[in-house]
């Protein structure tokens, strides 16, 4: 709801106000403007200007928005890994997800190397990736920094397997980017294709499962991940072998 942006926009006052509502969001919901105003030792014009950097009209609609900010952040049950299993299994066994793993094992088997991108979790399986295909055969590397320079010789006959639940995490995007334009293959694994690292990908692999939150952190199962990820590695060992 705060932004770094809008955050680093108030005043001394303004921050004071800000403060305050972090720490007692679910009293603030049901205050007046003027029971606010005491709260924070500010005048009433101040907790105006101070709506409006939120791109609200007045306090009324601040707290509206605030109150259904609290609701969708309203820490929900976790569901057995069990059912995310079997909800990622039920769906993996239609063509067309196999298709899409075909399709980016033809990319990588005819490509020198294989580069591994992620943030968060998904750096973390970028860095598994990596060590799963060089243990079958095709060295690949990962890399969890955006900004790390790479060498374009490199990148020639490469191929990049990105991956992110939301599919629009801003440096994934910026580092794949930048990896596409010096011409890199582009193999994206996400949650749904309608995002904008599966729109940029040259192939977009999804596994459709909930998406679940707890503690403001993204818990969504990385289950599917793991098994993209050996599947292809499988695969690409197959064929070579295959070949020799």
């Amino acid at each position: 709801m705060f932004s770094s942006k809008t955050i680093a926009s108030f005043n001394e006052l303004e921050t004071l106000v800000y403060d305050y509502i972090c720490k007692n969001m679910d009293k603030v919901i049901y205050m007046r403007i003027r029971d606010l105003a005491d709260e924070t030792h500010v005048s009433t014009s101040t907790i105006l200007r101070f709506c409006r950097k939120l791109n609200c009209e007045g306090f009324s609609e601040f707290k509206v928005r605030l109150k259904l900010y609290l609701n969708e952040n309203k820490q929900n049950q976790v569901k057995s890994g069990q059912y995310a299993l079997a909800e990622f299994v039920e769906r993996s066994s239609k063509g067309a997800f196999k298709s899409s793993i075909q399709e980016a094992v033809s990319l990588i088997i005819n490509c020198d190397n294989v580069i591994f991108t992620g943030a968060g979790s998904s750096g973390i399986l970028a860095e598994y990736g990596a060590r799963y295909f060089s243990s079958m055969g095709k060295l690949s590397m990962y890399v969890k920094d955006p900004y790390m320079p790479l060498m374009a010789n490199f990148l020639h006959n490469s191929t990049t397997i990105a991956m992110s639940v939301s599919g629009e995490t801003e440096p994934t995007i910026s580092h794949i980017n930048q990896l596409k334009q010096k011409g890199s293959n582009i193999v994206s694994i996400t949650n749904n294709p309608h995002c904008t690292i599966g729109k940029i990908a040259d192939v977009n692999i999804s596994y459709y499962v909930t998406e679940e939150w707890a503690n403001n952190a993204n818990i969504t199962t990385q289950i599917p991940v793991v098994y993209i990820l050996e599947e292809m590695a499988r695969e690409v060992y197959k064929l070579s072998q295959s070949q020799t």
